[in-house]
């Protein structure tokens, strides 16, 4: 398995890809091709291990040239078709001809978004990829978010497949038989909400047998991390307010917590028996470990990592691209949407 990892992508790039890529490669079986300027990873690598060679720090992390890189100022569709020996469209080029098995960046989403469509190739049936990113949530899997930034504009076609591709990820990466799909609302009855969200609500209910998706209905934000549902359906401009509330909240959490019991020592003393409990709730409430998130709706496995990611999350992103990658959630997608177009197409 060839993982290929954008080293120059992301706020902490590349200090942070180079340093999670070694973290990772201690524990995964995969080769790691980091893709971006040979001299800077070099450089990096003996001031971060003493080595000039990455690949003495780790035998199964190599370096694939890359001379430019995309800024998160960049026009996503300019970028993408000028700066043709950027890491990330040297990453997509090599995913596109099978030199890689799964693609990870932290770089511009609309630049992924675009090079993943443009370059890389939707599947048939998919209007719009999406990001599908896990939150925190009540139960062992988590929350799915989907659409989690990818898509700021959308239709309710486009959230009626956002379901769809959440069904069949659950379904074929975490064996969830019959995943619980909410529509995120500010009221759960079906008159609630914008044209979008009342149109979409329609139309998932209208077509929720027929694609195999178990609609729970509207759900409204304060009820969605409770376990009741598996995944939950927004436009992306949405589910990216939605995703970056929650890790701001875990955050606050987390500081006032661990402020609160260190204030003094009586209080620590005291804490210390629940220290377990609290330390398994720290563990919860932190999205670094739930990694990047796949872009679904993609011809192959491409992963989106936090812009701001440092190395701890780019070591959880690449052991999930792993996994990702060895799931075959791209081909079993693939073939359930080729199985539901025909179905459609003779019941018409």
């Amino acid at each position: 398995m060839r993982i290929l990892l954008d080293a120059m992508g992301g706020d902490n790039a590349p200090d942070a890809t180079i340093k999670g890529a070694v973290l990772a490669a201690k524990e995964i079986s995969s080769q790691i091709i980091l893709i971006g300027n040979e001299e800077v990873i070099r450089k990096k690598s003996k001031e971060f291990f003493g080595k000039d060679n990455i690949s003495d720090v780790a035998s199964n992390i190599t370096i694939k040239h890359a001379s430019e890189e995309i800024l998160m100022e960049d026009t996503p569709t300019i970028a993408i078709k000028h700066k043709k020996d950027s890491s990330m469209v040297v990453g997509f080029n090599m995913l596109k001809a099978e030199e890689g098995d799964v693609f990870v960046s932290a770089g511009n989403s609309g630049a992924l978004l675009t090079g993943a469509t443009l370059l890389v190739g939707r599947i048939r049936g998919v209007d719009r990829p999406a990001i599908a990113a896990m939150l925190p949530a009540d139960g062992v899997k988590g929350l799915l978010l989907m659409d989690a930034g990818a898509n700021t504009n959308c239709k309710p076609i486009n959230l009626l497949q956002f379901a769809q591709m959440s069904s069949i990820y659950l379904r074929n990466t975490f064996g969830i038989e019959r995943p619980r799909i909410g529509l995120l609302n500010i009221g759960t009855e079906e008159t609630k909400g914008n044209d979008l969200t009342k149109e979409s609500y329609k139309l998932l209910k209208e077509k929720a047998e027929e694609y195999n998706i178990n609609f729970a209905g509207n759900v409204e934000p304060r009820d969605c991390f409770l376990g009741e549902i598996d995944s939950l359906i927004c436009d992306g401009f949405t589910g990216n307010v939605l995703l970056k509330s929650v890790e701001g909240i875990g955050k606050f959490v987390k500081k006032t917590l661990t402020d609160s019991l260190t204030k003094n020592i009586f209080r620590t003393i005291c804490a210390a028996p629940s220290l377990p409990g609290i330390n398994e709730f720290k563990r919860k409430a932190d999205y670094k470990i739930y990694g990047g998130a796949p872009f679904l709706g993609v011809k192959r496995p491409v992963l989106k990592a936090h812009g701001s990611s440092d190395d701890l999350v780019f070591y959880y992103t690449l052991k999930q691209a792993e996994e990702f990658a060895k799931g075959n959630s791209v081909e079993k997608m693939t073939k359930d949407f080729l199985e539901s177009r025909n179905s459609t197409l003779q019941s018409q």
